[in-house]
């Protein structure tokens, strides 16, 4: 498929989606939304695939939602609509993606664009890219799942905070909250995201798959519905050819060569 607000670009294993609208930051219309999703369904049809890469072109991740694109009627903006037919297929489908999706978090990542980068599995950021929930800004709330991500983040008390305030996070800041995973220079950026690929690419990608849904389904749950769930994964787990070679490769006291099978 051609795209035309994002780059596509696949190496062995991995595939790195960049937006790429940057004479607008990257902000986010509904081009670039679908797109975003027909990419993500490639993805997760494609075994050879075993990680994801998030970024964006410039110095900008993305400044969130292309205003510009909404209409210029403001009293008539179908907020509803767009959310329901753009914004949460695209994240839904990137929580319920059964590989790990890294935010490389290059720039600016306000509004909608924070809420794309918080749906990631991971985020790493270089120490000057900030994230910032600036809907109230100009009196809306946060969406696109950002309602959801901070305060399991942040704790209630610090998502309120900055929902409401709207206040950037930087890298170090971010790091020191547990916004993002970890925070280096800008010139560190991209060899710190490869260690990251390099080790998805060559990992249990079935089982972080199961992880990963484990994660999503365990929020809400009663710790006996856990524990029920975790008997359940264990067996589709220890059916699959990724356990066989981890044990045999322990036994024979060797490096794993999983499939992500």
């Amino acid at each position: 498929m051609n795209y035309n607000t994002i780059v596509f670009s696949e190496f062995e294993q991995y595939v790195e989606l960049k937006l790429n609208r940057p004479t607008v930051y990257n902000a986010l219309n509904q081009e670039m939304l679908s797109e975003l999703l027909e990419a993500f369904k490639a993805i997760e049809s494609d075994d050879r695939i075993r990680c994801v890469v998030l970024t964006g072109t410039d110095k900008a991740f993305s400044s969130g939602q292309d205003l510009k694109s909404v209409g210029g009627d403001l009293s008539n903006v179908p907020f509803e609509s767009i959310i329901k037919d753009f914004y949460n297929p695209l994240i839904l489908k990137m929580r319920s993606l059964n590989k790990p999706i890294i935010c490389k978090l290059n720039g600016v990542a306000a509004g909608a664009g924070c809420s794309l980068a918080l749906a990631c599995d991971m985020i790493i950021s270089s120490d000057d890219a900030y994230l910032a929930e600036i809907f109230v800004n100009i009196g809306l709330i946060m969406d696109a799942g950002s309602t959801f991500f901070l305060p399991r983040a942040l704790g209630s008390f610090k998502a309120f905070e900055i929902a409401t305030t709207g206040a950037k996070v930087y890298g170090k800041e971010a790091e020191s909250l547990g916004l993002v995973n970890k925070s280096v220079p800008a010139l560190e950026l991209d060899d710190e995201v490869q260690k990251m690929v390099n080790y998805y690419t060559t990992a249990p990608t079935y089982a972080i798959g199961l992880i990963k849904e484990m994660l999503n389904e365990s929020n809400g749950m009663k710790l006996e519905e856990v524990l029920e769930m975790e008997s359940v994964y264990q067996q589709k787990a220890g059916n699959s050819h990724d356990f066989r070679e981890g044990v045999m490769a322990f036994l024979e006291k060797r490096r794993p060569n999983f499939q992500g099978k």
